[in-house]
């Protein structure tokens, strides 16, 4: 069975940084797609950078420049290093990956953290 673990989220004052780390575990035969998502109070969950396995990254505009996604593949890890924080980048934080278990048949599935919350606040 896999499972992705989200960790590192927590209280930070405003200007502060964080990172967010995402282990997947189980029998995996590959990870094609890893990414985070964030969820605020009241609003819909957003996609907040995606990183494949070639390491090629995307951002959603108004992070870039903020927020850095990498991965460890060989820790089947992704990291999200969250720099100069706002109070409004506030939310609980989801790993999500795209991955081939080792199932059969052999099938890429979309998997989900439990998520790490996030509060920026002084």
């Amino acid at each position: 069975q896999v499972q992705l673990v989200e960790s590192g989220g927590g209280l930070v004052q405003p200007g502060g940084s964080l990172r967010l780390s995402c282990a997947a575990s189980g029998s995996i035969v590959s990870i094609y797609r890893m990414a985070w998502y964030r969820q605020a109070p009241g609003k819909q969950r957003e996609l907040v950078a995606t990183i494949i396995s070639g390491g090629s990254t995307n951002y959603a505009d108004s992070l870039k420049g903020r927020f850095t996604i990498s991965r460890d593949n060989a820790k089947n890890t992704a990291y999200l290093q969250m720099n100069t924080l706002k109070p409004e980048d506030t939310a609980v934080y989801y790993c999500n990956a795209d991955i081939v278990p080792n199932t059969i048949p052999r099938m890429l599935r979309s998997y989900w953290g439990q998520g790490t919350q996030v509060t920026v606040s002084s």
